[in-house]
């Protein structure tokens, strides 16, 4: 392959009447003074850097171009005075062109600022964006010369000036957390008290009619789904899908400008902190959901948008110099054993947390970030700089704990200080309420916090984040439903998602007219929240579930940006709603259900019973030989509320009714008996999934007493703190 020199540098600088100041290498980015700006980008292997300015996101060309001639440890910098915030810049990069060598410079192609705190626009696909010439018999080899300007979003001189009102960070602690995974188009698209002109945005999630609901439902902290500025995939646009979900990232700083209501210009920005200020005024959580493993400049065919053409061996794990290592079925892995990436990625979460005040991340397919060579290596230099950081240490960290590569599932082996999605709580419970032949042992581990994932590394039951779904997968309601995806919308001939859902139809598939049918799935929904509420752990919800959205057996809608994808608030069930809504505050209402430390099973002092005990339906607790049946399907929980061991905040022992709970997963009613006198005087009924209730007005039940439980439902009783001895 032969090298291909770039296009002479010229400095425009004076002819544009200019003043371009050395400036400084740090804050990396554009950073407004109120005077003028400092650009500062790191480039290792660059030989010239020219700064692009323009004067409209259409501009063809920039009207200004500046050499940048200051150069301090790999980052090129200037500064410019006079310059404000709404100002479009990008950079052209020049340096060898050699693929098979892993350098990738080519000064045609109008680079976005990987610091930039906001971008113009989107992508308008065109060969010009690709640094070779698409058809060539060399490929990737080749060398493209056609200028991508006209074609790509420029970067934004943000203001990050913001009066915040003094409104403080909820602070929620982890035993306390309700986690609602959402997007915030999806979420708020076809809200209908939602002003039409602010749907799908920011400012339609921070609306007043969002956090209304958000309030009743009784969530305190929101999950959502990638709003770094991403890239919608060229092959997707040309079959008329998109990207809906974003996990494809090229702005680690920049709030999505397809959710910004009020401009391109830096607005997002504004708008975004808006909404996280009127959260935190409901006393609600943003959590973001992140993708630091790859980027959306795809493999070695994949366009030049900003760090391929920055410097591709400072930012990208490289095979043999041309191809790219894939952890995450993207086509590039960032090299987070590189001290660039590292950086970048910790001021990315360093901004988010000081700058826009997010309450915390959730880190997709987290183990690529821990891998140091090939192995996933929990030691590794991006667990120790988190573990270190006085700012990023402090806010919530979640791990999606799996990623595409050899060993890549790494459930349970995350460091002190991460909570991650527990995957095995999800096919457990799945698999219990399916009636598939699993253990209780199992259930009773998932149940109680998994301990045998957690307790041996000196982490809380709170480690654990507990979900039944997730965006990635069947809704709720089509776990009920179908057996088996229906993904051909995808254009994938039914081929991408996951096969083996662990789902059950309840006996018709997809939709039915059968009464006894829809009976079994709105009681098998209402056994899963059930089930995912009285768990030990953080429950994740994801939005629409609990009124029963479906997405007609899609379960990978990650390209339908459509009626599929977003909320039908229209097609709402009331009623599962409404259980919803009484099972969480219920749940919320007794520490029981909310623990900081792990059970002991063993007696309490002065008080001879254990904090957690296991019954089979006869009464009597369960022995050992029963945990490994794989035929059973019963068993009942006791809960001693006087055995929560914890305190208040001011130190005072936290006490709570008891509670037993009876699980039965059989496909026949079972007969059970209550507990001996010992564990509670007197029971009363306070949720029933078969009848769909959760009050406390239900009937009570005295100790011994017998009686059935219906089929494939969960019954609770309370024993009341007032009687008992403390």
């Amino acid at each position: 392959m032969k090298k291909i020199a770039n296009k002479k540098v010229v400095d425009q600088s004076h002819e544009s009447n200019v003043k371009v100041y050395p400036g400084e290498p740090y804050p990396l980015g554009a950073t407004w003074d109120g005077k003028g700006v400092n650009f500062a980008l790191y480039s290792e292997n660059a030989t010239g850097v020219e700064l692009c300015l323009f004067d409209s996101p259409d501009a063809q060309s920039e009207h200004v171009k500046i050499q940048i001639r200051e150069v301090s440890h790999h980052v090129w910098h200037a500064y410019v005075p006079g310059l404000k915030p709404g100002q479009l810049y990008g950079y052209r990069v020049h340096g060898p062109y050699e693929p098979t060598v892993g350098l990738r410079f080519n000064a045609n192609k109008l680079l976005i600022d990987p610091y930039a705190k906001a971008i113009s626009g989107t992508v308008r696909w065109h060969d010009a964006l690709f640094g070779y010439n698409i058809g060539d018999p060399e490929e990737d080899l080749s060398f493209s010369e056609a200028d991508s300007a006209p074609y790509i979003p420029k970067s934004v001189v943000a203001d990050h000036m913001f009066d915040w009102e003094g409104v403080a960070a909820p602070e929620i602690p982890y035993h306390d957390t309700i986690i609602y995974e959402l997007h915030v188009k999806g979420f708020t698209h076809l809200h209908p008290d939602i002003p039409e002109e602010i749907r799908g945005t920011y400012a339609g999630l921070a609306h007043p009619s969002s956090i209304a609901y958000l309030k009743k439902l009784g969530i305190n902290a929101v999950e959502l789904m990638p709003v770094h500025h991403f890239i919608s995939d060229r092959h997707l646009q040309e079959k008329g899908l998109s990207n809906y979900w974003g996990y494809n990232s090229i702005g680690f700083f920049a709030p999505d400008v397809r959710y910004s209501s009020g401009g391109t210009h830096g607005e997002q920005v504004k708008e975004f902190k808006c909404m996280v200020k009127e959260l935190h005024k409901a006393g609600i959580e943003v959590i973001l959901d992140v993708v630091y493993n790859h980027t959306g400049e795809g493999n070695h065919l994949g366009p030049t948008l900003s760090f391929r053409g920055i410097d591709n061996m400072a930012y990208y794990r490289l095979m043999d110099g041309r191809y790219y290592m894939d952890y995450t079925g993207t086509g590039n892995t960032l090299n987070a054993r590189l001290p660039s990436v590292l950086r970048l990625i910790m001021d990315s979460l360093r901004y988010w947390i000081t700058e826009m005040h997010v309450d915390g991340f959730r880190f997709d397919l987290a183990s690529t970030l821990a891998r140091e060579l090939h192995e996933v290596d929990r030691l590794s230099a991006f667990f120790d700089i988190i573990h270190q950081d006085p700012v990023i240490s402090q806010v919530k960290l979640i791990a999606e704990p799996w990623d595409i590569g050899f060993d890549g599932y790494q459930v349970g082996k995350f460091p002190i200080g991460w909570a991650e999605w527990n995957g095995r709580y999800r096919d457990c419970m799945r698999d219990y309420w399916r009636g598939a032949d699993s253990m209780l042992a199992e259930f009773a581990e998932r149940f109680t916090g998994s301990s045998d994932l957690y307790k041996g590394e000196d982490r809380r039951p709170t480690a654990s984040i507990n979900f039944i779904t997730a965006h990635d997968g069947f809704t709720l309601n089509d776990l009920v439903s179908y057996n088996d995806k229906r993904n051909d919308e995808n254009g994938e001939e039914n081929r991408d998602g996951e096969s083996h859902n662990r789902s059950w139809n309840c006996g018709e598939e997809g939709p039915t007219t059968s009464e006894e049918v829809i009976e079994l799935r709105n009681k098998q929904k209402r056994n899963f929240l059930t089930t995912l509420f009285l768990s030990q752990g953080v429950p994740m919800l994801v939005a629409g579930d609990e009124w029963g959205r479906s997405q007609h057996g899609n379960n990978n809608a990650y390209c339908q940006d459509n009626e599929i994808s977003w909320l039908n608030w229209d097609q709402m069930d009331n009623g599962l709603l409404a259980f919803t809504q009484k099972l969480i505050a219920f749940c919320k209402a007794h520490p029981s259900f909310r623990r900081k430390h792990w059970f002991r099973g063993m007696p309490i002092k002065g008080i001879g019973l254990e904090d957690i005990a296991w019954f089979l339906p006869n009464g009597q607790e369960m022995p050992e030989e029963n945990w490994n049946h794989d035929y059973a399907k019963s068993l009942g929980i006791f809960l001693n509320g006087k055995g929560i061991r914890h305190m208040d905040p001011k130190g005072n022992p936290i006490y709570d009714d008891s509670f037993y709970m009876i699980f039965n997963a059989h496909y026949e009613p079972v007969q059970y008996t209550l507990p001996p006198e010992k564990y509670g005087s007197e029971w009363r009924k306070v949720i029933d999934t078969a009848a769909a209730c959760v009050s406390d007005d239900g009937q009570v039940i005295p100790p011994g007493e017998s009686f059935a439980v219906e089929s494939r439902s969960i019954v609770v009783f309370r024993h009341a703190l007032e009687e008992q001895k403390i």
